[in-house]
């Protein structure tokens, strides 16, 4: 798919480059996904395929980061110093 290609090109160190996800058009929306699934997968959907792969990118990168309580507790932050003061 040449707009994917272009997409890649311009980014190839981010995960829609490295990882290929299927692109699949469902009414008037691109969808980008890496999976079994759309309840199992990595997905991104937007109106461009364009669009659909920067999502889809942004839904890879946030799955990489731990949640925040594991971030706290690698700190040594308790529960009593998370929050407004």
């Amino acid at each position: 798919m040449e707009r994917m290609d272009l997409y890649c090109a311009a980014h190839p160190r981010g995960p829609s480059a490295v990882r290929r996800p299927q692109l699949r058009m469902r009414g008037q929306l691109w969808i980008a996904i890496l999976g079994p699934s759309i309840e199992e997968g990595v997905v991104g959907i937007g109106p461009t395929i364009e669009a659909a792969l920067r999502a889809f990118d942004a839904q890879y990168l946030v799955g990489l980061q731990p949640p925040m309580q594991t971030i706290h507790r690698r700190l040594g932050l308790g529960a009593s110093t998370i929050g407004p003061a």
